[in-house]
């Protein structure tokens, strides 16, 4: 005798339960990003740290970023030029402050199944971020400008 599993909605008998029951899968699968829940500090290191990831927005490259030990940051916007820094937590924010940039940026990070996703706080209507790819390879930074 084998035992059969039906799905769920066929258990349903009337029709608007399965609407219903259709509707909540719908909703489950299209929760937004802001109903998820943000990812802890430690959650993002543990994630991050001795990679490389790059990021888009809306369809286009955006930046990549390289995670060293002791929260320490390489940027770049795929120019070639780098900026170091260092990522700290404040509240459920992961802030991250860069060399020759005053301004500290803090961003909501979630894991989603397609990796990382990331808001910006300081304008969060602004801008969000996606993971498109991750590495093991370090970021390829060119040199200081070097003139005659």
């Amino acid at each position: 005798m084998r035992n059969l599993v039906a799905p769920p909605f066929l258990f349903c008998h009337s029709r608007h339960m399965q609407k219903l029951l259709l509707t909540l899968c719908l909703t489950l699968i299209a929760t937004p990003l802001w109903a998820q829940s943000a990812m802890t500090g430690a959650e993002f290191d543990s994630y991050t740290r001795g990679k490389t990831f790059f990021y888009g927005n809306q369809g286009s490259a955006y930046g990549a970023e390289e995670y060293l030990d002791n929260r320490r940051v390489r940027w770049t916007f795929l120019d070639g030029r780098c900026q170091e820094g260092h990522w700290f937590t404040e509240e459920d924010m992961i802030c991250f402050v860069y060399e020759d940039q005053p301004d500290t940026q803090c961003w909501t990070f979630y894991l989603a199944p397609g990796g990382l996703t990331a808001r910006f706080e300081n304008e969060p209507s602004s801008l969000e971020l996606y993971e498109v790819e991750k590495s093991a390879e370090p970021l390829t930074c060119m040199g200081p400008d070097i003139g005659v």
